[in-house]
């Protein structure tokens, strides 16, 4: 028998590498998979104290007023045309969207910018289930006590909780701003080479979760979004049956395009949410804000 040793060589020097970009791929799924949450939610924790204190600075106060801890509020001044309840981005907490509160109490809006689970000062678990399960809580309290008209809005990773909470929650009009269709095709925008539909365990499926809605959905995508792609806000817009309106803000990024947007952008929002006549389907290509 004839024995290669030349070649054995030559094997292993091809498979050291293949071997080592093999255990590389597979220890970095197995963090996917382990530490998937640690990628998707990103909460800044404060003492309910130091909330109420910033609260006080940016007129919002925590609400609800008795019970548990759930957001924070602020009345318009003058009459309330209706009531929004509002689920943030992925990181930080409630407090820091205190210009929400702002852009839309001008317009007669009673603002609930609410919290979730394991954020701000609120406790609890993080993840699809305990999200959204909680934001029904919320939404049920919110129509208790403010009654009708009550709109909802997310953004980003709050436009997939609301997309989520809808339809069962019947709410009359939601506003999305940069959303998705689904987190799987966010993953796989920024991971391609990953299995992101085996390894994701929360879903946040908007297309799936809004297929049954019939309220009015008005969708806001900025142009040049680097984290959530604007093609998967059009794909949602795409998929939506009822009466809607997308609204493209030119060259924004996803944490910009609050500063690409003025007051006559908002009410253009508000006003087709509170007002808009069923079946209306339009797109809209928001002007830049001037300085």
């Amino acid at each position: 028998m004839c024995y290669d040793a030349g070649a054995k060589r030559d094997g292993l020097r091809f498979a050291r590498p293949v071997f080592f970009a093999l255990t590389v791929v597979l220890l970095f799924v197995a963090y996917i998979t382990v530490f998937q949450d640690r990628l998707i939610y990103f909460p800044e924790n404060q003492p309910l104290a130091a909330m109420i204190a910033d609260a006080r600075e940016s007129r919002l106060r925590p609400w609800p007023e008795e019970g548990e801890y759930r957001g924070l509020l602020r009345e318009p001044v003058g009459p309330v045309r209706a009531t929004v309840v509002l689920f943030h981005g992925n990181a930080g907490h409630a407090g820091h969207r205190a210009w929400y509160a702002d852009e839309l109490g001008r317009f007669g809006l009673r603002v609930v910018l609410a919290e979730y689970p394991a954020y701000g000062a609120r406790t609890g678990e993080l993840g699809e289930t305990a999200l959204v399960a909680d934001a029904a809580e919320t939404l049920a309290l919110a129509r208790r006590q403010f009654g009708e008209p009550l709109l909802l809005a997310g953004e980003s990773l709050g436009a997939g909780v609301a997309a989520a909470v809808a339809t069962s929650a019947d709410i009359a009009a939601v506003l999305l701003i940069t959303p998705w269709d689904s987190i799987e095709s966010v993953a796989r925008h920024h991971y391609p080479w990953l299995p992101a539909g085996w390894l994701l365990r929360d879903r946040y499926d908007s297309v799936a979760n809004l297929s049954a809605y019939r309220g009015r959905v008005a969708l806001a995508v900025a142009e040049r979004d680097s984290i959530v792609p604007a093609e998967l806000g059009r794909r949602l817009f795409a998929s939506v049956s009822s009466s809607k309106r997308l609204w493209v803000v030119p060259s924004a990024d996803h944490n910009d395009w609050m500063g690409r947007v003025d007051s006559a952008w908002w009410q253009s929002v508000v006003d087709f949410l509170i007002f808009a006549d069923s079946g209306r389907v339009a797109e809209s290509r928001s002007l830049p804000k001037r300085p």
